[in-house]
């Protein structure tokens, strides 16, 4: 049979849905009463933006473009919708809370299964829970995977943010060989100004990702007086269509015809050079809610119950017949009552719906309809999930790696060249007993400088990968990204929300990510890994990790000078919840696969590997009586002990590669000049902390963190995780020991200047041992005073 072209499949399939147009209609002004009350009640909220999304949000939902099952939102398959204007979430809650309440009725009437909600109330947005906006524990004021909202496919709300995740995701199934599930993105035209949203475009086109639609409500205001045409030129169509994107749009994005019409034909139209697609719709921001365009965003009529706000729900009373209680009268003093009256005229607004019986058919029907569309397999898969990687003990065993993984005594090497071994190793591994690669990486224009370039290239008699191209190779895992640091860990972390295990609340089967920058650049990583961490902390969705490689850091980026030095930035790796993030800082070239191992065998979903650019020597071990370099497997250990014969002077914790090397370099020196102290290396504090408490008291004991100082190529607050007190920090040498920006220059030089050069490390640790009784004597002392207050 001859297959119709695709303007034939638009105009039948318009044909058929403008039959249901109609029940659109009472759809949409539903959801504007629910939104009206929502935020009248909370007293907060933007209901501007939601209402211009209503048209477009009702017709991806009902006109089949999107394939989705609201009673399994968790489906692998289903069609992903991510709202980048996570603001506008009201407009998500009420109509999801119009289609499940259909469903509701339509189970109660029939008792047939099919129109149940898998999870029941715990995972189901009904009108009634609409009270509990922006509450503790109720429905969050920005949107969120999680609980009622696992519809919803990643935490957005900062701006553009939602953008690269987008991208992530659409990736991921694409990569897969799923490219024919849809990815959503709904946007504002304000939020469209963002430079994550910049970075998004051109990505999403060289990633060739035909299976992402981008859904734009333009209309022309964010939150300031100006609109967005005077301080932006063009329209949404030569925003886009300039970055290589197919794009479509209507000056009627309040009409059904239009807006479906845009819809189906971005689906439908042949897509052979597979470029990303985006629909316009242009819209009133704050459409019939009385209060217009920029005035609208974050403006509930206040207070509670005023006469704008009957004024606004006034006309649909009329249009249906109903009557709102407390009508042109003040709300209710107490709170209690205030939630009592809104439930009670959230009733009366869903008594619209429950009816008309033919509207509740339709709807549940519909949402049956669609859901069954998804489906549970995809024939085009290029590889099999069924077989999980992640339950292989082989990836985490780093005492048994393959030899070739690590180099010998002696040789100078940057640990930097590690990253490459280890990522060239695993993904060769999974391609052999797997046939797929477990890592996708990319970094910002410095895949070979960082090394994470190393993931695709060959190991043994695999070839490797190699970078990806979107004609050429397509199963390249090295992605070809540009100097796009935001939108690297969008993508990143969008691609390891994509969950295609049958049983995704149970296991993570699917991609896991790396991407890599400078050190000094960490900050630009942030943003979109805090709300990854959100997702993976509350998400009843298992998800996949992230290795974050802040490369190039500390001091040792000489050449480079100040604006690039990683001494304050990587700090932002620490800003997350215990259990969230794994901070890794091998000094030398072999403790980093064994980190990395240890690392992902622990199921923080962020490992931040903190690397330096210089190659050092990796040291005999054995000849100079220190541990194997499995030992950075416990996040810590000793490197040199105290010698027993001698007065103890303290305990030396020191962290990163040129600081760790030059203290190696000085242990006869010590010897020599009898300076007892203890030496651990400060490797990982999360792993550290994972060990027995016997280990931890062996390698660092409470006497030992009082009686310490810490040494550190980057800045001195970073390492808080080790120091316990301000006498320790007080005798401690760090990269900042002045309080002033590093300049420039050779690595000699700067370590020099950076007083971490070996000369100032052993000034600064016997200054440090031959004060010990003044050290000791303040602590002391600060105790004995903190004893004798009443």
């Amino acid at each position: 049979m001859d297959v119709q072209p695709y303007d034939q499949i638009v105009e039948s399939q318009l044909s058929a849905l403008s039959a249901h147009f109609s029940r659109w209609e009472v759809v949409k002004d539903i959801v504007d009463q629910l939104i009206a009350l929502m935020v009248n009640l909370r007293q907060s909220g933007h209901p501007g933006g939601s209402r211009s999304k209503v048209h477009a949000l009702i017709a991806t939902l009902l006109s089949g473009a999107m394939r989705w099952d609201i009673r399994q939102p968790e489906k692998r398959f289903t069609d992903r919708f991510i709202l980048v204007g996570g603001h506008a979430v009201p407009v998500i809650y009420c109509t999801l809370a119009v289609l499940s309440d259909a469903l509701r009725v339509k189970h109660e009437q029939t008792g047939d299964p099919r129109y149940l909600i898998r999870g029941g109330a715990a995972r189901t947005v009904y009108p009634e829970d609409l009270v509990t906006f922006r509450h503790n524990k109720g429905l969050s004021g920005h949107a969120e995977m999680e609980g009622k909202t696992l519809f919803i496919k990643f935490n957005t709300g900062p701006s553009g943010h939602g953008s690269p995740a987008a991208a992530g995701q659409a990736l991921a199934l694409k990569y897969a060989g799923a490219g024919q599930v849809r990815v959503f993105a709904m946007e504002g035209d304000g939020g469209l100004t963002t430079g994550g949203t910049h970075e998004t475009m051109n990505s999403a086109w060289a990633l060739g990702l035909s299976n992402l639609y981008y859904l734009v409500d333009w209309n022309d205001y964010g939150i300031d007086d100006h609109p967005i045409s005077r301080i932006v030129h063009g329209n949404p169509g030569t925003w886009f269509g300039h970055h290589g994107w197919r794009t479509y749009g209507t000056d009627n994005g309040m009409d059904w015809e239009p807006v479906t019409r845009v819809l189906l034909q971005m689906i439908h139209d042949p897509n052979p050079e597979q470029r990303p697609t985006m629909g316009w719709f242009k819209t009133r921001k704050g459409r019939n809610y009385l209060v217009y365009d920029n005035k609208s965003h974050g403006a509930p009529h206040a207070p509670m119950n005023c006469e704008l706000f009957w004024r606004t729900v006034q006309p649909f009373a009329e249009r249906y017949g109903v009557e709102f209680e407390g009508r042109n009268e003040p709300c209710p003093k107490d709170p209690r009552e205030q939630v009592e009256q809104t439930l009670r005229n959230i009733d009366v607004v869903m008594s619209v719906l429950r009816r008309d019986q033919a509207l509740v058919d339709y709807l549940a029907d519909r949402l049956v309809e669609l859901g069954d569309q998804v489906p549970d397999d995809v024939p085009t898969l290029r590889f099999s999930f069924k077989r999980n990687p992640l339950h292989d003990p082989v990836l985490y065993d780093y005492e048994h790696y393959p030899a070739d993984m690590y180099v010998a005594p002696g040789t100078q090497v940057a640990n930097r060249a590690a990253l490459a071994r280890f990522g060239a190793w695993i993904n060769a591994y999974c391609h052999e007993h797997y046939g797929r690669p477990l890592f996708l990486v990319a970094s910002a224009d410095l895949a070979e400088s960082t090394n994470i370039s190393g993931f695709g290239k060959a190991w043994g008699s695999f070839p490797g990968f190699g970078a990806y191209d979107r004609e050429h190779n397509p199963t390249g895992v090295v992605l070809p990204q540009g100097i796009t640091e935001f939108a690297n860990a969008g993508i990143m972390a969008g691609l390891v929300s994509v969950n295609f295990a049958d049983d995704p609340e149970a296991e993570f089967s699917g991609f896991f990510g790396a991407c890599s920058t400078y050190g000094s650049f960490s900050y630009l990583k942030y943003g979109l890994f805090r709300l990854f961490s959100q997702m993976a902390q509350d998400c009843q969705l298992k998800l996949g990790k992230i290795i974050w490689v802040a490369g190039h850091s500390g001091p040792e980026t000489a050449d480079d000078s100040r604006t690039h030095f990683g001494i304050f930035a990587p700090g932002v790796t620490q800003l997350f919840p215990k259990g969230q993030i794994i901070n890794l800082h091998p000094w030398e070239h072999n403790e980093v696969p064994v980190v990395l191992g240890a690392a992902l065998a622990q199921s923080a979903p962020l490992i931040a590997l903190h690397l330096t650019r210089p190659p050092i020597t990796v040291p005999d071990r054995e000849a100079l009586g220190i541990p194997s370099h499995l030992a950075a497997a416990r996040g810590a250990y000793v490197i040199r002990p105290y010698r027993p014969d001698q007065p103890r002077m303290g305990t030396v914790i020191v962290q990163g590669t040129s600081t760790t090397a030059g203290i190696v370099q000085l242990l006869p020196e010590l010897e020599r000049r009898g300076l007892n102290v203890k030496i651990v290396a400060a490797i990982s504090p999360e792993l550290f902390a994972l060990q027995p408490q016997e280990y931890r008291d062996e390698v660092l004991s409470a006497a030992d963190r009082l009686d310490s100082m810490a040494i550190t190529n980057g800045a001195r607050r970073l390492m808080h995780d080790w120091l316990d007190n301000k006498v320790a920090e007080e005798y401690s040498l760090s990269s900042d020991w002045d309080n002033r920006w590093r300049t420039g220059g050779t690595v000699d030089e700067l370590l020099a200047e950076a007083h971490l050069s070996p000369e100032w490390l052993l000034k600064g640790i016997e200054r440090f041992a031959t004060e010990r009784p003044r050290r000791l004597a303040a602590l002391r002392g600060a105790l004995e005073e903190a004893q004798r207050c009443p």
